[in-house]
């Protein structure tokens, strides 16, 4: 299993809605990726960030920081290489990372997603 994949996974997991990965090799050399999810409240959004890390470190994965833990909308896991973005789902819409990062490309995860 891909770290990519592991994440959508854990994402899906926990009923996260509207996941996306955006391929953003082209404008950063720090990372290669945006993993964005939704999340209807703040426990959820939690429990979707718990269940990453724990599912990232059963696979050997690396985190290397989570901002946003307190009685934020928006919570980042900084995972090297990929940075997932756990958003409340109004919270999405007003940052519009999808818009502002429109022109890269995006990556299939339906794949990665169960039905």
């Amino acid at each position: 299993m891909t770290k990519l994949e592991c994440i959508v996974k854990a994402m899906d997991d926990k009923l996260a809605s509207h996941i996306t990965a955006i391929d953003m090799r082209e404008a950063s050399p720090i990372f290669d990726t945006f993993v964005l999810c939704s999340a209807s409240n703040q426990r959820l959004m939690h429990a979707i960030k718990e269940n990453v890390v724990d599912e990232l470190a059963k696979n050997g994965f690396e985190v290397r920081g989570v901002e946003g833990l307190r009685d934020s909308k928006w919570i980042l896991i900084d995972c090297g290489d990929i940075v997932c973005h756990i958003f409340e789902s109004d919270e999405r819409d007003n940052y519009g990372l999808e818009k502002l990062w429109g022109d890269m490309p995006t990556i299939d995860v339906e794949d990665m997603i169960t039905k």
